[in-house]
């Protein structure tokens, strides 16, 4: 069908005047302020959920369900083949299994509040408002909403996130480049890794043990028929407590990164009734507010923790793969068919197995082996949402951490501050204990020796509370030192982003909250710096590969997107990153079955990662006899010459709405225009790119916020679109311009200020 402006215009819902709403208790008040952010006020807890769950579906009811289809396996009913994988991968994992067994087990107040939030949801639908125009281009209609589908949307979002690919890529890199170079492919740590827990505090990373890994190693190769020596993805958030702060409170901020997909997985809301008033980032699927919000006496934000809560193990199985060895005995392997529809296409059938570690999720059983997933997202039952009612009524830091108790579903860098003046720091994780080796490599799964034994317990993860120095920083950075007791995490981010706001707010001992733009917005790339030390060593080359040398170390590194060195820089780093591939020969390890597991994984994407460690130690073990000096050198020849584009351009993202790839003729009314941003992967400003796909962003700041704690309408927050997911509505788009200048829209909360804002006003009565 031919897609218009008009069409977009009537697919939008009303959002004025008074609406018959059957299943509330009681009247809600839905406001909107001047960027369509909705403010809604009921009287009970259940009838504050119910509204949510109308007003998510009025804004993001497309989003919702395909977000739900994704995490059940059902996408490429609607997105044909290329969902197809993915969809076969959640199957595998047993997600609906696990959804709906967490459900069953989770606490009443916490089954109210999904019922009642399904309840709203199911409410819109039945309204008589127009569906969302993805509906008519899809020719489908909306499915009934249950409680138990938006713990599958939650645990999708955050699905496999961390450490599972880092171990599957070194298992596919290990019969490449042996077993004594495995430990150098990690994430680059700066020369020190820097702790968030003490905060500021540096420490040296833990090297992998040959001989403890020696098993492992020997069995893989084996597995791939290798004979051998077996010895030889940017969050931050930070707080200051009043002693840092020039407004005498705590000030909390910062700014979550993913992938960008439209629309934005988050969605900012006020929700408020008698039992609490709560703002912040919502979940459109989801109710309550699980990473981001204020209630009014404490805020809190999250930051992926990169805990290793994922084990992977190389099974051992009979010829027919109808048996598995587990602990010294042959085990019957689980195993049953299921069935993908794929659009435009035949239905896809597949095998599902499953071993006592876990479902088979790459290699051929009648091979003989194959690689099972252990995760904490899928293993045992999980609680998280009965974190949500609780977190509502927390009243302070230490309160809040309490309520958090049980929280698995990802792992997550919580950071508070309250009214009282605390500020503190929680790893909300759910962590098995397992011997530290089980974050390098797939172990045998045949041992036992790899099994999980219990849990760390809630009260011995990571903390601090109102540290000596009045700040917390996180930024995916390592949590703490690797000496610590338990084994909590082998791969993370570098600490750049976290060491450049630490610096930031050490210069700044009077931080406002109008001073977050400029952290934000912080473009300075430590890496870049490195590579112009390398180039100022070397020799300088002859003609056009020289005059980019030049270039380079006339330059002060910041990504700024008017300039036209950034753009350089990439060229260079993205060339050397391709030699460092071909002449290690890990190039080729990408065709290799076990990083074919949705979404995959690209070896020049990893190697982005590994380059600066290896420049800054001289390590050029994995370039085939070639020096730094000599790769650095032929990379400059590579792209020297080539067109001189501001960063800003050569770095700009692109919006893809899911169905405009389907549907080409519309992708110019689906997809939201993108304008130049600056920022890498490397710096605050967190606009990153993959190494093997080319320079545009392909990921950054969702959302970005600060909360003046205890002066709550002071704080303020931006998308990196727009509250609504509806292509044809005014707040689609009309943040976009705030966030990409990293500048932020009013974070209005008290109600006589909503009131006087709000541009639109909607009554639901039962």
């Amino acid at each position: 069908m031919d897609l218009d402006a008009r069409m977009l215009a009537e697919a939008l819902p009303p959002l004025d005047g008074v609406l018959t709403v059957p299943g509330l208790a009681g009247p809600v008040e839905i406001l909107r302020d001047a960027h369509g952010i909705p403010h809604l006020r009921a009287a009970s807890t259940g009838d504050a959920w119910f509204a949510l769950g109308f007003v998510h579906a009025q804004d993001r009811l497309f989003q919702m369900e395909l977000t739900r289809r994704r995490a059940l396996g059902r996408a490429a009913e609607w997105l044909g083949e290329g969902a197809a994988e993915a969809d076969i991968l959640v199957r595998r994992l047993g997600m609906e299994a696990a959804c709906r067994r967490d459900h069953a087990a989770l606490g009443e107040a916490a089954r109210a509040m999904l019922g009642s939030y399904a309840a709203g949801v199911n409410a819109f639908i039945a309204s008589g408002a127009p569906l969302p125009v993805e509906y008519a281009l899809l020719e489908a209609r909306p499915e009934p909403w249950e409680g138990w589908h938006s713990i599958a949307v939650m645990r999708r979002l955050g699905l496999l996130m961390g450490s599972v690919w880092f171990k599957l890529w070194r298992a596919a890199a290990l019969p490449v480049v042996g077993a004594a170079q495995v430990g150098s492919l990690r994430y680059d740590d700066g020369g020190r890794d820097l702790l968030c827990i003490p905060p500021g505090v540096e420490a040296a990373r833990f090297e992998a043990d040959l001989a403890a890994l020696a098993p492992a190693i020997r069995a893989l190769l084996h597995s791939l028929g290798v004979q051998g020596d077996e010895t030889g993805g940017g969050s931050n958030n930070w707080a200051v407590g009043p002693s840092r702060s020039g407004t005498g409170r705590p000030v909390l901020a910062g700014d979550p990164h993913r992938v960008f997909e439209i629309p934005n997985m988050y969605a900012q809301h006020h929700v408020a009734c008698d039992a609490f008033d709560m703002i912040g980032l919502t979940v459109p699927g989801v109710p309550g507010f699980p990473h981001f919000a204020q209630n009014g006496r404490v805020a809190y934000c999250v930051t992926h923790a990169f805990m290793d809560i994922h084990d992977v193990f190389l099974e051992r199985f009979e010829a027919d793969g109808a048996r598995v060895m587990h602990d010294g005995e042959w085990l019957p392997v689980r195993r049953r068919e299921e069935t993908v529809a794929v659009r435009g296409a035949a239905p896809r059938r597949f095998e599902v197995l499953e071993t006592p570690n876990g479902p088979v999720i790459a290699g051929d059983a009648r091979a003989g082996t194959a690689l099972s997933l252990r995760s904490v997202q899928f293993a045992e039952t999980d609680l998280s949402f009965d974190c949500l009612p609780r977190m509502t009524q927390a009243t302070g830091v230490e309160d809040l951490f309490e309520a958090t108790r049980g929280w698995g579903l990802i792992d997550h860098n919580l950071v508070a501050a309250d009214t009282a003046g605390h500020i503190g720091h929680l790893v909300r994780a759910r962590v098995p204990r397992r011997g530290r080796e089980s974050g390098w490599l797939p172990m045998p799964g045949w041992t036992g020796e790899h099994s999980w034994r219990g849990w760390i317990a809630h009260d011995e993860m990571p903390r601090a509370i109102d540290p000596a120095e009045g700040m917390i920083v996180t930024a995916n950075n390592r949590v703490v030192a690797d000496d610590h007791p338990d084994y909590l995490c082998t791969d993370c981010h570098p600490p750049y982003r976290a060491a450049r706001i630490l610096e930031a707010l050490r210069a700044r001992p009077d931080f406002r909250p109008e001073d977050a733009g400029l952290i934000h917005g912080d473009t300075l790339s430590p890496n870049a710096l490195l590579l112009r030390e390398r180039l100022a060593a070397m020799a300088p080359p002859e003609g056009a590969a020289g005059a980019l040398r030049a270039r380079l170390l006339a330059w002060d590194g910041r990504m700024e997107a008017g300039a036209t060195e950034p753009t350089a820089y990439v060229a260079l780093r993205r060339a050397l990153t391709r030699i460092l591939a071909g002449r290690s020969g890990l190039a080729g390890a990408g065709s290799h079955p076990w990083l074919a597991v949705a979404p995959g994984v690209a070896p020049v994407n990893q190697l982005w990662w590994t380059l600066p460690n290896l420049l800054r130690r001289d390590d050029a073990s994995l370039l085939g006899g070639w020096s730094w000096e000599e790769a650095i050198g032929a990379a400059l020849h590579e792209v020297a010459g080539e067109a001189e584009t501001p960063w800003g351009e050569a770095h700009r993202p692109r919006f893809a709405h899911p169905l405009s790839a389907l549907f080409p003729e519309a992708a110019p009314l689906l997809d939201p225009p993108a304008l130049p941003i600056g920022g890498d992967n490397d710096t605050v400003l967190a606009n990153g790119l993959l190494a093997a796909a080319g320079p545009a962003a392909a990921y950054g700041a969702l959302a970005r916020y600060v909360f003046d704690v205890g002066d709550w309408d002071n704080s303020r927050w931006a998308v990196f679109h727009g509250v609504s997911g509806q292509p044809g509505s005014p707040h689609y788009t009309d943040q976009h311009a705030e966030w990409a200048a990293a500048r932020m829209v009013p974070m209005l909360y008290g109600w006589d200020a909503v009131r006087q804002a709000a541009r639109s006003r909607q009554e639901l009565r039962p």
